[in-house]
């Protein structure tokens, strides 16, 4: 197949060209001057399909409920908004239930209008009570090898993310040791800058949802954030202007540059109505589209799928380009998987998204096969190239 007149994003620009796929992408060029036969994209900006590597839910299902449905439905929620592959993101829970989760994650088959689950992100429950945010106090624990091992073996070796909080007994062990299998990423802490820096060198190259979950920059005490600038450390951040102020926004861009991914860190209220819910064993209300513990101030995660959240870095000034950076190489590269997933190349699969030029989506395909169709047409050469 081919799509001509596109704005394709490649190595950070726009430029129009044509793209030829089967269920990976075979070529990427210019269109001829005199028109080619194919699917005309009408000038829409042509964009990999983008990579939600930390997503707990949507459409009232969660990753941690261990059901084939609620995965289905989440699936397919991701795919009708241009995310074309997607970590399922568990909570702080008992073992049990994580096995359960994992396994549950390591059978799903996508529907065929839905997003790959590309592998896991295990957000607990190695982490600081202090800095716990929304998970379930009940249910921490200190690092554990063992157990992340346990966890990796059931999913089938999905496991692509850990988050762990340093400062907690045993972690700077269990980095060194986890890393080899995947990224592993500070979070949900109140580890100091040394600490922090400690945990870098032995492995970790990830930060979980910056500015939440962490001590803030101070001068004196520059804590995860300035550690992770410092180290060179992926850090992901919730667009949604609500987790995070636009200025905020704009000044992670600048201390981290090629390394800042944009997440969507949905939950099962994403693309539901406001109401009450339910997070790792907690109950959380959801008014004017914001979630919180029912009954605290306390931020639980996002109602955005993570498209909503790059339109929203683009209106608070980070660039067209830079924003889809953050959506798709940026995160793809962060798991590993840069080779498969999360650009426009041959060889690569054959996972894109046409926007139109307010960045609504307009069609989507996963391998190759359109998922979501907004009425793009097959054209003859004397139209290809208007």
């Amino acid at each position: 197949m081919k799509i001509v007149n596109a704005l394709i994003y490649r190595n950070r620009t726009f430029v129009r060209g044509s793209l030829e796929f089967g269920s990976v992408i075979t070529s990427v060029g210019t269109d001829n001057p005199g028109g080619s036969s194919g699917i005309d994209a009408g000038g829409c900006f042509l964009i990999p399909g983008l990579v939600d590597i930390h997503t707990h839910g949507a459409m009232d299902a969660d990753a941690s409920d261990g059901d084939m449905a609620g995965l289905t439905a989440m699936s397919r929620y991701y795919a009708s908004s241009g995310v074309t592959s997607w970590l399922p993101t568990t909570m702080t829970l008992k073992e049990p239930e994580l096995l359960e989760a994992v396994s549950c994650v390591s059978r799903f088959r996508r529907p065929v209008d839905g997003a790959r689950a590309v592998g896991i992100h295990l957000e607990g429950p190695f982490l600081s009570y202090e800095k716990r945010g929304a998970q379930n106090p009940d249910n921490l624990r200190a690092p554990d090898i063992d157990m992340f091992r346990r966890l990796n073996e059931r999913s089938g070796g999905m496991v692509k993310l850990v988050t762990v909080a340093p400062e907690e007994p045993g972690a700077i062990g269990f980095i060194r040791e986890a890393s080899g299998d995947a990224s592993v990423s500070l979070g949900h802490t109140a580890a100091d800058y040394d600490t922090c820096m400690a945990a870098f060198d032995a492995g970790a190259d990830h930060i979980t949802h910056l500015y939440n979950g962490m001590p803030d920059l101070l001068h004196r005490s520059p804590g995860l954030i300035g550690a992770g600038s410092d180290a060179g450390a992926c850090a992901e951040i919730i667009s949604d202007g609500f987790h995070v102020h636009p200025s905020a926004v704009r000044a992670a861009r600048k201390l981290f540059g090629e390394k800042l991914i944009l997440i969507s860190d949905s939950l099962r209220c994403a693309g539901m109505p406001d109401g009450e819910y339910e997070l790792g064993g907690q109950a959380v209300s959801m008014k004017d589209g914001r979630a919180y513990l029912r009954g605290t101030d306390t931020i639980a995660g996002s109602s955005v799928h993570l498209m909503e959240a790059l339109r929203r870095a683009v209106s608070f000034g980070i660039p067209l380009e830079d924003a889809v950076f953050a959506a798709t190489e940026a995160p793809a590269d962060s798991i590993r998987m840069g080779d498969r997933i999360g650009r426009i190349a041959p060889g690569r699969d054959a996972d894109f998204v046409l926007l139109d030029r307010a960045l609504n989506v307009r069609d989507v395909y996963i391998g190759g096969v359109p998922v979501r169709s907004g009425g793009t047409v097959p054209v003859s050469n004397s139209t290809a190239a208007r």
